[in-house]
């Protein structure tokens, strides 16, 4: 007497029908195997877990310990429950073959899910693993995971059509290549998005933690996430902007690491001084120009130089505008460029220079071209604030004045002829 045909023997000798006995006797089988399977599979995912959490906890890296966090453990405790049903299913459906060929497949297809589950969690660990090192910071490893996890699912899902049809998984792939523009319409920005991260990490164009200007989508901030799809950024107003990754190479941003991995950052910025106010000194004004600590070797060596040479060619100082002559544009453009390059703000081993632009309709721009030392927003903005404070309120020292469109107060106080 075999033991699966117990229940159907005591009913047959108790008076009941050959089929119902059957149908009993498979139902109370089909009972007892998902009572032992669910005490077996709750034993060996307690044990299993709790082994694995002991052993995580003991050992030096983390990557365990990222194992028992995304549930990898846990699992790979349902494949053993998983195998004693594939056993014992022919047991249960003896009088049914029927119905052990449909659960046959299903738990095929349950398998694939199974193995999904753990092919997730081992990437979602290392995912995790790779962000705690420093060197792989700042590279878009979720982009990479979701490739490998997109990948995964397609195959899980063709293979799971394949066993539901009965269709070799092989010739099943060839019969959907026929279908293959459909899939890439359907998967046009998941492809993108892929080809787009891998030009982006091999060219090393955008890395996690970049300070970024992208006009197109009005962001302008901190590189936070890149996906296969998308790539996050924190706007300096906090706000967060999604930009699709195949952007990034279709079209022109502004990336900061250069600035950021350079000595300084840069000011440029200029002032407009009125045209009327730009006139050649005369001694008097230079003599008092000379009290100006800055500039007053300056102005020594450069009206020696200047006197000698007007000396020796014979030129007629008795009209200013003959031979050479020191102008308070000149003069003031000269302190400007030695206050700058004595000012502790400033990197002083990159470019320092002090231009005068071509004149405008809103008079000429004198521009302050430099690098600030500190990088940082805060204290980059104070420095530049610090340098023009002391330049405008420099300006009427040498007897110049900054051009500003007429006020209303202008407009009031002027005297009506």
């Amino acid at each position: 007497m075999k033991i699966e045909h117990l229940l159907y023997d005591y009913l047959v000798t108790t008076g009941t029908s050959v089929v119902i006995a059957k149908y009993l006797n498979m139902i109370a089988l089909l009972f007892g195997l998902f009572i032992i399977t669910y005490l077996i599979d709750f034993l060996i995912r307690k044990i299993i877990v709790q082994l694995f959490s002991k052993f995580a906890t003991k050992t030096k890296t983390n990557f365990d310990n990222l194992l028992v966090q995304n549930k990898a453990p846990r699992n790979i405790a349902h494949i053993i429950p998983l195998i004693i049903v594939l056993e014992l299913l022919p047991i249960v459906f003896v009088d049914f073959s029927y119905f052990e060929n449909i659960i046959q497949k299903g738990l095929e297809v349950f398998t694939i899910i199974l193995v999904l589950w753990i092919v997730r969690s081992l990437l979602h660990t290392l995912k995790d693993y790779f962000k705690t090192l420093p060197s792989l910071k700042d590279k878009p490893i979720d982009s990479y995971i979701q490739v490998f996890m997109i990948f995964s699912w397609v195959v899980g899902v063709l293979s799971a059509f394949a066993i539901l049809t009965g269709i070799e998984f092989i010739q099943f792939i060839t019969t959907l290549g026929a279908a293959s523009a459909v899939v890439i319409l359907i998967f046009k920005d998941t492809i993108l998005g892929f080809v787009a991260s891998i030009q982006v990490s091999i060219n090393d164009m955008v890395r996690i933690g970049d300070w970024i200007t992208f006009e197109k989508y009005d962001t302008d901030g901190d590189v936070i996430e890149i996906n296969l799809a998308t790539v996050k950024v924190q706007n300096f107003d906090k706000t967060i902007t999604t930009i699709p990754t195949y952007a990034l190479i279709s079209d022109s941003f502004k990336n900061w690491r250069g600035m950021a991995d350079s000595g300084g950052r840069r000011i440029k910025r200029a002032l407009n001084i009125k045209l009327e106010s730009v006139h050649y000194l005369t001694n008097d004004e230079v003599h008092n120009l000379k009290e100006i600590q800055l500039i007053s070797a300056y102005l020594e060596t450069r009206q020696s130089d200047i006197k000698n040479y007007n000396t020796n060619n014979n030129i007629n100082k008795e009209l200013l505008l003959n031979g050479r002559n020191l102008t308070n544009l000149g003069v003031f453009r000269k302190y400007i460029e030695t206050y700058v390059e004595n000012h502790s703000g400033i990197n002083k081993d990159m470019i320092i220079m002090v231009r005068q632009l071509a004149p405008t309709p809103q008079g000429i721009p004198i521009e302050i071209y430099a690098f600030s030392s500190d990088k940082r927003w805060k204290n980059y903005e104070y420095i530049m604030a610090d340098i023009f404070d002391h330049v405008i309120a420099a300006v009427p020292y040498f007897n110049l004045e900054i051009f500003e469109l007429p006020s209303n107060s202008s407009f009031r106080d002027a005297k009506i002829t």
